[in-house]
């Protein structure tokens, strides 16, 4: 049986944007990269590139209020009270990763014609 202290309690959401600003902000420069993107748009493809270089190969940040271990490969984020935990499953991976970075950063796919009608 667990003990209370083990049990985890979900990630807020305030917690889950602040890990995914996190690790999409590691790199050096990565505020500036992102004004220019968000001012051009990029297709999907060009969004997992620029999602997958400011993640790395690997990484990771303790901190307050989450601790946040991520990966470029699968465009993976893992977010938890327990810096470099891997065991649970991620919070982001893949497409969601992009959709998520998409809503965040408000940046528009350039070929996405029904998007430009609002």
């Amino acid at each position: 049986m667990n003990e209370p202290s083990d049990i985890q309690l979900p990630l807020t959401g305030d917690e889950k944007l602040w890990a995914f600003q996190k690790a999409t902000n590691s790199m050096e420069g990565a505020e500036k990269r992102w004004t220019e993107r968000i001012a051009k748009g990029l297709t999907d493809k060009q969004l997992e590139e620029a999602i997958a270089y400011e993640l790395g190969d690997f990484g990771s940040h303790g901190g307050d209020p989450v601790g946040v271990t991520y990966q470029a490969s699968g465009l993976r984020i893992w977010a938890d009270r327990c810096l470099g935990s891997r065991s649970n499953p991620p919070i982001l991976q893949g497409h969601d990763t992009v959709s998520f970075a998409r809503r965040v950063y408000g940046i528009s796919d350039p070929n996405d014609k029904q998007g430009r009608l609002f």
